[in-house]
C-alpha cells in the first residue's frame, strides 16, 4: 500500500467519526495546553525577576568588601592593584560617607555613596523614575536619591527634581594621643539637584558623582564593583582579588542559584499539566480501541483484498500520531490564549491597584517545538498497541465478526 492511500485512510476519521475524533483532539489539546501555560508561566516569573535584579554587565560583575580583616584597607592603591589583575576590564568604586541634609527647612541624617556612572552599569540599578547622572562637569551637582529617603523629607512626587538639597558630611577624627574621636562636619559648598530615585523601601541614602569626594584626603572604600572581560576570567579574577585578602562576591553566584530554584519550579508546574495529559491519553487509546472494535470487518476485507498486516498496522498508527500532532498543535493555541487572558486580567487588577503592567508568561521557540515533538510522540505510543492488534488480526475470524 502506497503512503498516500495509508495517510488517506488514516484520516478518514474526521468524515466518518468527526465529533468523536475532534473530542479526542481537545482532550489532548487540552492537556498540552495546561503543560505549556503552567511551565511559560515559570519561564515568565524566572524572566521577569531576572530582568528586575540583573543586567548583562552585572552578570560579568564582582563586589569587593574588606569583610572581617580589620587592618586590611581598600583604597586608591588596591583599586590599581585590582585593575591590574588579568581579566578585569573596568573598576569602579563606591565611598560611602554620613551626611546631614537639608530641604526645605527639613534636616536629616543619612548615607552619601560617591559614586560614578559606572558604578550603576556593573551593579545593575534600577531606577524607578529619573535618569543617572553622568561623568561630566554640568553634572557634578546632580543627585540619585532612594525612595525612603524621599519619605524623610516629605517630597510629593511631582515635586522631586525640582528639589534642592544641601550637604554637610558628618566625619570622624581620630584625637592624637588619645584614645578616641571627635566628629567634625564639612560643608558641601554648592546646592544639588534630584534627577533620579532609586526604589528601595528599608535605607536611606544619596548617589553623588565620584568627583565630589576629592575634598576628602583619605578615602577607604566601601565596596568596588569589577567587570571581567569575559564569564570565562570571572573565576580567575575572584580567586586573584580573593588572594589579596579581600571577601568577594558575584551576582551570578545568585542567578544560578535563582536559575535552579526555578528549573524545579518549571519541573512541578509541568507535573500537573502532564497529569491532565495522561488523562487525554487514557481518553484517546479508548478511542483507538473502540475503533478497532468498529473497523474488524473492515480490517477482514482489507486482508481479504491484499492489504498486509503492516498496512493495518501503519494505517492505525498514522491515526493515532495525527491526533497526537493536532492535540499538540491545538495545545500550544489554547496554552498561549490562556496566558494571554490570564496575564491581561492580571494586568487590569494591577492596574485598578495602581500598579504597573508586567508580562507574566514567556514561551521559548524551542519548547513548542518539543510540545509538538512530544505530542506527537504520545499518540504514537497511545496507538501502538490497538495498531499491533489490528495488524495481527485473523482475515477469517475479522469477517465473521459482528
Amino acid at each position: 500500500m502506497l503512503v498516500f492511500d495509508v495517510l488517506r485512510l488514516s484520516t478518514r476519521m474526521f468524515r466518518t467519526n468527526r465529533s468523536r475524533t475532534i473530542l479526542t483532539i481537545l482532550g489532548i489539546s487540552v492537556g498540552i495546553g495546561a503543560i505549556l501555560f503552567l511551565v511559560s508561566l515559570g519561564y515568565g516569573l524566572q524572566q521577569l525577576i531576572l530582568n528586575k535584579i540583573t543586567t548583562s554587565d552585572a552578570l560579568l560583575s564582582l563586589d569587593v568588601v574588606v569583610g572581617e580583616l580589620d587592618n586590611l584597607k581598600m583604597n586608591e592603591k588596591s583599586l590599581i592593584e585590582i585593575k591590574n589583575i588579568n581579566g578585569v576590564d573596568k573598576v569602579s568604586p563606591l565611598f560611602s560617607v554620613s551626611a546631614q541634609a537639608d530641604i526645605n527647612d527639613i534636616s536629616s541624617e543619612l548615607a552619601i555613596n560617591f559614586v560614578d556612572r559606572d558604578f550603576f552599569k556593573l551593579d545593575g540599578t534600577v531606577l524607578k523614575k529619573g535618569r543617572f547622572y553622568e561623568n561630566a562637569e554640568s553634572d557634578s551637582n546632580k543627585i540619585i536619591i532612594s525612595s525612603t529617603a524621599l519619605k524623610l523629607f516629605n517630597i510629593a512626587d511631582d515635586k522631586v527634581f525640582e528639589s534642592r538639597i544641601k550637604f554637610s558630611l558628618l566625619l570622624t577624627d581620630p584625637v592624637e594621643g588619645a584614645n578616641k574621636k571627635i566628629r567634625n562636619s564639612l560643608d558641601l559648598d554648592q546646592e544639588f539637584q534630584i534627577v533620579g530615585v532609586v526604589e528601595d523601601e528599608s535605607a536611606s541614602y544619596v548617589y553623588m558623582p565620584f568627583a565630589n569626594s576629592d575634598i576628602l584626603a583619605d578615602k577607604n572604600f566601601s565596596k568596588i564593583k569589577v567587570r571581567v572581560s569575559n564569564k570565562e576570567m570571572l573565576d580567575s579574577a575572584r580567586n586573584a582579588i580573593t588572594e589579596k585578602g579581600f571577601t568577594v562576591s558575584a551576582l551570578s553566584d545568585v542567578i544560578e542559584q535563582a536559575n535552579q530554584i526555578f528549573k524545579i519550579l518549571q519541573i512541578v508546574l509541568a507535573s500537573f499539566g502532564i497529569v491532565a495529559l495522561v488523562v487525554s491519553a487514557i481518553g484517546m487509546f479508548n478511542t483507538m480501541t473502540i475503533a478497532l472494535l468498529e473497523r474488524t470487518q473492515e480490517i477482514g476485507i482489507m486482508k481479504a483484498l491484499g492489504a498486509t498486516s503492516l498496512d493495518i498496522w501503519s494505517m492505525f498508527l498514522s491515526e493515532s500520531v495525527i491526533i497526537g500532532f493536532l492535540g499538540g498543535a491545538c495545545g500550544i493555541g489554547i496554552g498561549m490564549a490562556g496566558g494571554k487572558v490570564f496575564n491581561y486580567g492580571v494586568n487590569i487588577l494591577a492596574g485598578a491597584m495602581g500598579g504597573d503592567g508586567i508580562d507574566l508568561f514567556f514561551t521559548p521557540m524551542w519548547f513548542i517545538l518539543v510540545i509538538i515533538v512530544f505530542s506527537t510522540f504520545v499518540g504514537l505510543i497511545t496507538g501502538f498497541y490497538p495498531a499491533k492488534r489490528a495488524a495481527n488480526i485473523n482475515c477469517l475470524e475479522a469477517l465473521r465478526y459482528k
